[in-house]
């Protein structure tokens, strides 16, 4: 048996990748990470719709399916 390493994304609720984090993730953490450094820096100043953030992994049959939302991406500033 093999065992096939996930892909992670970041992307916004409209279910495209990230405008700034638009790149490849080797784990759900490195993924949720690199989303509440961003908007805990430059993500202050954008806005909530632009701060919402999904995290998504890719499936076996190709698509993206969301797994979590990093909870201070969320919070109204």
């Amino acid at each position: 048996m093999t065992i096939q390493q996930r892909l992670y994304r970041l992307a916004g609720l409209d279910g495209r990748p990230h405008h700034v984090l638009d790149a490849p993730y080797e784990s759900v953490e490195a993924a949720t990470r690199a989303a509440q450094d961003w908007c805990n820096g430059q993500g202050l100043n954008c806005s909530i719709g632009q701060r919402a953030i999904g995290v998504e992994v890719l499936t076996s049959s190709g698509s993206w399916r969301t797994v979590g939302y990093p909870v201070n991406c969320l919070d109204l500033v």
